[in-house]
């Protein structure tokens, strides 16, 4: 039978690849830890672990055992959420997997203001890519997902969409700010920053642009910080929601234009885990996103 203690362990070996670092990370003798994974193998007869010259790999029994081990984890952090919860607590952990523009943007927002009211709650919001996304939600290393343009996945429930409206970023006096909408044709003549290829965004960007139009950005990058702090500088042109700039039209830094076609929308999506409960922590977590993202037109 798994203990607890050899759960942490293993799934912390699993993580760090190294039965030392592991060790390392969980502030007990390397020894205790190698104990327990071969105690483990021991029950059931396989090796969990490949031993390899630079590291620990899981093998295919191994796979199976720590996914189960996760859910295990994540079903024993659940049930004690509810516990503390039936005492009159707002006490637990959330895990939230999202994407930079939104972590840095209007999410950055709702996590301080849950935060504040709910201070007994950790919040941990790891920023990664889409694919990336879909799988931490999937496999239960998240219990939340945001993301833009995710693809179904019977893996996952989808919980609330968000159309955001895409549009030009500029300065402030930009010579694009006397139009009252745009095109992605009328910006081809000013310096443009571009998303890069790994985000979302530049697809959609591309499909607005003239079929005959070449897009050729003097920066390309995968930062919308750096995006933002570029077109600052007239005439740079970008391309974002209206939700990654919403301080800086509060601040009157930058300037949002919006895009004209009707396409010029982009699909965020709000989901978790198909299996298991979600704790009330997570529930509450969720539905905050769900009032801050859902006000008004984005």
């Amino acid at each position: 039978m798994l203990h607890g203690r050899a759960l942490r362990y293993i799934d912390e070996v699993a993580r760090q690849g190294s039965i030392r670092k592991a060790a390392r990370e969980l502030n007990v003798a390397a020894s205790a830890v190698n104990r327990q994974v071969l105690e483990v193998e021991a029950d059931f007869g396989v090796p969990i672990f490949e031993r390899l010259p630079r590291g620990l790999k899981l093998t295919a029994p191994g796979e199976l055992l720590i996914a189960h081990i996760r859910e295990t984890l994540k079903g024993h952090d659940r049930l004690q959420a509810r516990i503390h919860a039936l005492k009159g607590l707002s006490h637990g952990e959330v895990t939230v997997a999202t994407m930079g523009t939104l972590a840095a943007g209007r999410l950055g927002d709702v996590v301080a203001d849950y935060c504040e009211r709910h201070p007994r709650v950790e919040l941990k919001v790891t920023v990664c890519n889409r694919s990336e996304l879909m799988e931490m939600v999937a496999s239960g290393e998240a219990e939340i997902g945001l993301g833009y343009n995710l693809p179904e996945d019977n893996r996952m429930q989808l919980t609330a969409v968000f159309q955001h409206r895409l549009g030009a970023v500029v300065a402030p006096g930009h010579p694009l700010t006397a139009k009252p909408n745009v095109r992605v044709a009328d910006c081809l003549i000013y310096p443009l920053v571009l998303a890069s290829h790994q985000l979302s965004l530049r697809p959609l960007i591309e499909n607005l642009a003239p079929a005959t139009a070449e897009l050729r950005p003097v920066v390309e990058t995968n930062s919308t910080e750096m995006m933002k702090r570029l077109v600052r500088r007239p005439p740079h042109v970008t391309f974002l929601n209206r939700v990654d700039v919403d301080q800086e039209l509060r601040d009157g830094d930058l300037a949002f234009l919006p895009l004209m076609a009707a396409a010029g929308r982009q699909r965020l999506s709000l989901v978790h885990r198909s299996r298991g409960a979600l704790s009330s922590a997570a529930d509450g977590f969720m539905q905050a996103i769900k009032d801050h993202f859902g006000q008004g037109e984005s």
